[in-house]
């Protein structure tokens, strides 16, 4: 086994990289004092309470004084209160990304007497010779670019200050199961199914979508897994620029068999201490169960302890839960442990001991489906029969948004009856069903490929989520839409 650490990172922290190059990274910083005091921070706070505005539920527009039209006067108090903050970094270069950053990050330049680069989201002519590059994801586009910066620029002994522009909410996971903080959803997968994918893709999208002002962590733990395995881990995180926010705990398939048993023990233990000694907000991903199950059996039989149901010890159901119960959060304290527990499930069976303890110990389930996976589903999650049991207690008005709920409840009702017609086509043709049931069928189909197919590297907000099943719902008969109130259906539908 063994244990890849890093320090989830907070705001304003100083990072090194390689050649002496070192870095200070702000971000909506203002909100939270690095040296106490600071009237800028004040004059921002009211500035956003008077001319801000929500846009959805997960954009604060402030373009009436940030980046469509500028407040200069603004910005030198925030320069001010940037050079107050950092006068003791020896900053001798200020980076920003093009376009919103520039006009904050050239007014504070001034206070530190020094240049500004800002990094290009496209190559041009002009860039010439060797250059750094990165990928960053825009909130406000829904677009991930490719950031570039010279080389000519950025060198060793540079001190830089990065400034980006300003706030984006965070993001959710899925419309139909939302996993609310401090839940414990397991995903149930098969032997070949791509749940490796989808557990990355998580780590991924959950730690970049976390607002600045909350500290965020990442404990990954893999039980058992091949070596490829873990290797593909690991490589995504780096790549995608997350693994500062992972502590990794690893056990190979060729480690002892009873290091599986302590390693889920092992993570949650520092979930533990980060969440409840250092008040962030955790993710901790486990996989796989199936693994430790297994290894629980064995360490059993060599005990001669008498076997329970399919010779898994008679306490597997204490010993999943002694897991499993140890996420979420704790009265008085601020930090939070939110589990995804991965297990492949034997023979595919939903009755096998270890999906069927662990949902009885677990909030609901995300299941994977093979036959989606051969349609070419990105994830093939199976939505009927998955379920967060704890989503209404995160959705709806001052959550997600006030259509979430009824929008979920008729998803689940057209694309039920839409399955239950494309099963009579199978059977009797599309001439045996009258013209609903054949734009159910048609709902069915579009909803797979549009609304559940997402790919692995798309970041959909609840937002655009949401739009997009509305989208779907102007397949149906207006009369068909039961289950959403008539103002949800004026406001969203066909808009």
């Amino acid at each position: 086994m063994y244990i890849h650490r890093t320090v989830a990172r907070t705001v304003g922290p100083r990072r090194s990289f390689g050649g002496g190059l070192k870095v200070w990274m702000t971000c909506d910083s203002l909100f939270t004092d690095r040296k106490g005091g600071g009237q800028p921070m004040e004059l921002l706070k009211e500035r956003i309470r008077k001319d801000g505005k929500v846009k959805g539920t997960d954009v604060l527009k402030v373009d009436s004084f940030l980046n469509h039209q500028m407040d200069v006067e603004l910005f030198a108090e925030i320069g001010k209160e940037f050079k107050r903050r950092f006068a003791d970094c020896d900053v001798n270069k200020i980076l920003t990304i093009e376009a919103s950053g520039i006009g904050i990050a050239c007014i504070t330049a001034q206070f530190f007497h020094c240049p500004v680069i800002f990094a290009k989201k496209n190559q041009t002519k002009n860039i010439a010779g060797e250059v750094y590059t990165s990928q960053v994801e825009s909130f406000t586009h829904g677009k991930v670019y490719d950031i570039i910066v010279s080389k000519e620029f950025l060198g060793k002994g540079d001190k830089v200050l990065v400034i980006d522009d300003f706030l984006a909410k965070g993001k959710a996971l899925d419309g139909l199961t939302t996993l609310i903080r401090g839940q414990k959803l397991p995903i149930f997968s098969g032997n070949g199914l791509p749940h490796d994918k989808l557990a990355a893709q998580i780590v991924r999208q959950a730690s970049l979508g976390a607002d600045s002002d909350e500290n965020f962590a990442i404990v990954f733990a893999a039980m058992g897994v091949k070596y490829d395995v873990a290797e593909f881990f690991r490589k995504t995180f780096e790549e995608s620029g997350v693994s500062e926010h992972v502590t990794m705990f690893v056990n190979l398939a060729n480690d002892p068999v009873v290091e599986r048993l302590i390693t889920p023990r092992m993570a949650l233990t520092a979930a533990e201490y980060l969440a409840f000694d250092l008040g962030m907000h955790v993710l901790v991903i486990l996989t796989d169960i199936t693994n430790y199950a297994e290894a629980l059996r064995e360490v059993s039989a060599a005990r001669k302890e008498v076997p329970g149901r399919r010779g898994y010890p008679g306490y597997l159901y204490t010993d999943l839960a002694s897991i499993y119960e140890r996420a979420g959060r704790k009265k008085g304290y601020d930090g939070s442990i939110t589990m995804i527990p991965i297990l492949t499930m034997p023979e595919e069976d939903k009755t096998h001991p270890i999906p069927d303890l662990t949902g009885y110990i677990t909030e609901g389930q995300i299941i994977l489906s093979r036959e989606l996976y051969r349609k070419g589903i990105q994830p093939p999650i199976d939505v009927l029969p998955s379920l967060s049991r704890l989503k209404d207690k995160g959705i709806g008005e001052g959550k997600t948004r006030e259509d979430h709920a009824d929008t979920m409840n008729q998803l689940f009702s057209a694309y039920a009856e839409g399955k239950e017609a494309l099963e009579l086509v199978a059977i009797l043709g599309e001439a045996a069903l009258s013209e609903t049931d054949l734009k159910y069928a048609q709902f069915s189909q579009a909803f797979e490929k549009q609304y559940v197919s997402q790919g692995y590297n798309t970041d959909r907000t609840i937002e655009e989520t949401l739009d997009i099943g509305w989208k779907l719902l102007e397949m149906l008969p207006r009369s068909e839409l039961k289950r959403i109130k008539d103002k949800y259906i004026e406001k969203y539908l066909g808009k």
